[in-house]
């Protein structure tokens, strides 16, 4: 027997947040794991162009397992998924692919090939998960990491379809 996908119990307008308790479906939590998740299906669509560097996959599949690790965090503020160590290997990540790149001289449209501009999209969909943590933070405090993480990934995204 197949799983029933329907519940019918956010008819009214509200979800379940963290370990059974309700959320109105547009609480700062539920906005969060939304942006975040609209920012992980982005990074899917980048990885359907199959013609994409080796490198770039593996950083891209990385990518996507660690924010179904940054929602996992905030549905269960007791566990630490996003660390220090991640941030670090983003910016190792932003420092290497950046030395193959010409110099940035003017301002990039966020245009190119299809996966170059869904990249685009996915950075400016980090962005907005970025503001919507600094939402959630104001009013419920979260690992400060998180906040490092976002911020850098979203320069990894431009780096990235910048290489794209």
């Amino acid at each position: 027997m197949s799983t029933k996908l329907y519940t019918k119990t956010g008819d009214g307008g509200t979800t379940i947040a963290y370990h059974g308790t309700k959320a109105a479906k547009n609480d700062p939590i539920i906005e969060a794991y939304g942006t975040l998740d609209e920012l992980n299906s982005t990074l899917g669509m980048v990885l359907a162009d199959k013609n994409i560097a080796l490198d770039l996959q593996k950083i891209l599949y990385r990518t996507q397992q660690e924010l179904s690790d940054l929602s996992k965090e905030l549905y269960d503020p007791t566990q630490t998924l996003i660390t220090e160590s991640k941030v670090n290997q983003i910016e190792q990540d932003i420092d290497q692919l950046n030395t193959n790149l010409p110099e940035i001289t003017n301002f990039i449209l966020p245009n190119g090939n299809l996966a170059t501009a869904t990249c685009h999209l996915a950075r400016s969909i980090c962005r907005r998960a970025e503001r919507k943590l600094v939402t959630l933070n104001n009013s419920q405090k979260i690992n400060p990491v998180i906040l490092q993480y976002i911020n850098r990934l979203s320069d990894l995204l431009f780096v990235i379809a910048r290489s794209l």
